[in-house]
């Protein structure tokens, strides 16, 4: 009898509770959050077509336009100069450079020329005989002659009797051969072409300098030119004469320059064309790093816009009525980070700032800038 009753409880308590369990369930209600619909607000500007400077940028080393590679046409030892031979050093134009031992070369000189004063000598009892119309300016020509100048020229031949008889006694010989050792005398002293500084010094006082050493290098410091490589799209836009504008990428320093040049061929592995822009200012190195601007042309009726706007089938969104939509467009010039755009209608408001996730039919907010509280 009792384990009937133990048994009648456990099943009565095992209903109880399984009752008990699925009241506790259906009590238990679960509130979800009422999800909001998210409007993104987003940057927009009004259309208003223009005339839009397309500017290619470059850049490159700056370069002296003037540049003199120094070399030895002659060999001697290497004479010490009013001013030190080394990197740096400036030399006005006409200032001896280089100057090379040539003793014993101007020797030879002389004896040339001796020998031609000679000659001339031993004709004039000649001339003065059988052609006494021509003694007086040979006889003017020998007593000008100074052998510690250069040679003057002969006098001008008027006529053949006068020509055969001075070359019959071999002066026109003498005469060429000693300017010719004067021409070679003179590659003994090297002079400034322009003023300037030495930019390389491969030799020293006293060296011995062979014919055809390179000796240094020589570059005038007043005006440079800078060469940047342009792609051939943008080639036809470029002229010579335009003006631009350069940056010192290092201190933001500006300068202004101008086309000077533009290659005719292009580059064959970089389809690149190489443009030339000259630029003079005190303050210019050769060798400096400089990003230049090129004022290339004017589009007209056109807009400029950051790049990520663009989308791909050549269209950019728009706000109507604070819903997106697209519009085409026809790119003309494209930057790292700027596009200039045509066929954008005025009056028209597109997206001035990238949205993430945007799609036609989105709805949209517009920003607008809330004005500051003023002060009571």
């Amino acid at each position: 009898m009792r384990k009937i009753i133990f048994t009648v409880l456990g099943i009565l308590l095992i209903v109880v509770s399984f009752f008990l369990a699925g009241y506790i369930i259906e009590s238990k209600k679960t509130f979800k959050p009422k999800s909001e619909k998210v409007v993104k607000t987003v940057f927009t500007e009004v259309v208003k077509n223009g005339t839009v400077p397309i500017i290619v940028s470059a850049n490159g080393n700056l370069i002296a336009k003037q540049r003199v590679e120094l070399y030895a046409e002659v060999q001697g030892v290497f004479k010490k100069g009013s001013k030190l031979f080394k990197e740096g050093q400036a030399f006005r134009q006409g200032e001896t450079i280089i100057n090379i031992d040539a003793n014993e070369y101007a020797a030879s000189v002389q004896s040339a020329k001796s020998n031609l004063f000679n000659q001339l000598t031993a004709v004039m009892p000649d001339l003065r005989l059988d052609y006494p119309d021509i003694y007086s300016k040979w006889q003017d020509y020998l007593s000008n002659f100074d052998m510690s100048k250069s040679t003057p020229a002969l006098p001008k031949m008027a006529t053949e009797k006068e020509k055969f008889f001075i070359s019959g006694r071999g002066i026109l010989t003498s005469y060429y051969n000693v300017k010719n050792l004067e021409q070679r005398l003179a590659k003994y002293r090297i002079t400034a072409p322009f003023s300037g500084i030495l930019t390389e010094t491969l030799v020293t006082e006293g060296t011995l300098v062979r014919s055809g050493q390179k000796l240094g290098e020589f570059i005038n410091t007043e005006v440079y030119e800078l060469e940047v490589a342009i792609s051939k799209q943008y080639t036809d836009l470029l002229k010579v004469g335009e003006s631009v504008e350069l940056t010192n990428l290092d201190d933001n320093s500006t300068y202004k320059g101008k086309v000077t040049r533009i290659n005719g061929s292009i580059d064959q592995l970089t389809q690149t064309v190489n443009a030339y822009i000259e630029v003079d200012d005190k303050n210019l190195r050769e060798g400096m790093y400089l990003e230049a601007d090129l004022d290339a042309k004017k589009e007209e009726n056109a807009i400029e816009v950051d790049r990520g706007l663009l989308l791909q089938g050549n269209q950019i969104f728009i706000v109507r009525d604070s819903v997106l939509d697209k519009i085409d467009v026809a790119p003309v010039y494209f930057s790292d980070k700027r596009v200039v755009l045509k066929n954008v209608p005025d009056g028209v408001t597109i997206v001035s700032k990238p949205i993430s996730g945007a799609f036609t039919g989105m709805a949209v907010k517009i920003y607008s800038e809330q004005p500051e509280n003023k002060k009571e």
